[in-house]
């Protein structure tokens, strides 16, 4: 399958969604490692029996970056037609023996 999407200079780009991919992933939380090269974004999902890494993705620095004001552009955009969004609580994962871990 293959979206189109307009481009700030207007024209339109073709991207290709592999059908494995076009369903997408559910995750709740994200850990975020860098060296000076490269930044790594693990998604993870907080579902029982535990945690799991879901999809990960690496990028430069600058594209991290761009990538970064990109949602923050969009989060204000959303904010604007639909209200401030709460920041949600961290996820409680049930662990062995009844007890939660936060």
């Amino acid at each position: 399958m293959s979206n189109e999407i307009k481009i700030p200079d207007g024209k339109e780009l073709k991207i290709k969604i592999d059908d494995g991919v076009l369903p997408g992933k559910y995750a709740n939380q994200i850990i975020i490692m860098h060296s000076k090269d490269e930044f790594i974004l693990d998604f993870v999902t907080f579902l029982p029996p535990g945690p799991n890494v879901v999809s990960r993705v690496i990028m430069t620095p600058g594209h991290f970056k761009r990538i970064l004001a990109g949602m923050n552009d969009n989060l204000q955009k959303y904010e604007r037609n639909f209200g401030e969004i709460s920041i949600a609580n961290d996820p409680v994962v049930p662990s062995e023996g009844g007890k939660s871990v936060h």
